[in-house]
């Protein structure tokens, strides 16, 4: 897989996912963010022989879809801090998930957005995996939330927050926090969140 940056924010570039590969496809259809992705270095697809759950409508082409795209991140300045930028959306193929694809996405557009100069960056997640995935790329819970039940992580852009190893009060804290919204968490969310707490799975 190769890096590579699609275009700056407000450079109007954009991206055709296919929604059935990827979460927050029409999000990357939008010019204003910029985007970055990790690709195959030649062009072919992705996932040579991934066969999707549904078929396309009949309006829709496949050949119009970035089908090299493996992962792909948007992201813009921070609307109150010019010095901070802001991660949007992270996604990757679901065929490719688990393999830390996401988190070396990040990684390579964290160095990117630091050496354009800002001091810090930021992302809010809601969901735990992705809680604990931006965590390894040196993220860590500012103890802030979004009203959509998110939560704020931040990170400075040269180098990792600190207690961004995953194993301290301030990442057991976020964890804790899932468990406080609204949002009914599902089974393998609760699992998840009571064994990185080092708790005894719920039954049923």
């Amino acid at each position: 897989m190769e890096y590579a940056l699609v275009g700056d924010p407000g450079s109007g570039a954009t991206l055709r996912l296919d929604y059935r590969a990827f979460a927050y496809a029409g999000k990357f259809v939008v010019g204003k963010p910029g985007k970055a992705v990790l690709r195959t270095p030649d062009g072919s697809p992705a996932v040579p022989r991934w066969e999707p759950e549904e078929p396309l409508p009949p309006t829709v082409e496949a050949s119009a879809f970035d089908d090299d795209v493996v992962a792909a991140v948007s992201f813009s300045p921070d609307r109150t801090d010019p010095a901070c930028c802001r991660l949007r959306y992270v996604t990757v193929h679901v065929a490719r998930r688990g393999e830390g694809i996401g988190p070396r996405l990040v990684d390579r557009t964290v160095s990117r957005l630091a050496a354009d100069g800002y001091d810090r960056v930021r992302i809010a997640v809601n969901n735990p995996f992705a809680y604990a995935a931006l965590y390894k790329s040196g993220f860590a819970y500012t103890g802030d939330r979004t009203g959509l039940a998110e939560l704020e992580l931040e990170r400075p852009a040269t180098e990792p927050a600190p207690e961004s190893d995953g194993d301290g009060e301030r990442y057991r804290a976020g964890l804790r926090a899932f468990r406080e919204d609204d949002r009914e968490l599902d089974p393998r969310e609760r699992r998840f969140i009571a064994e990185r707490l080092g708790e005894e799975p719920e039954s049923g």
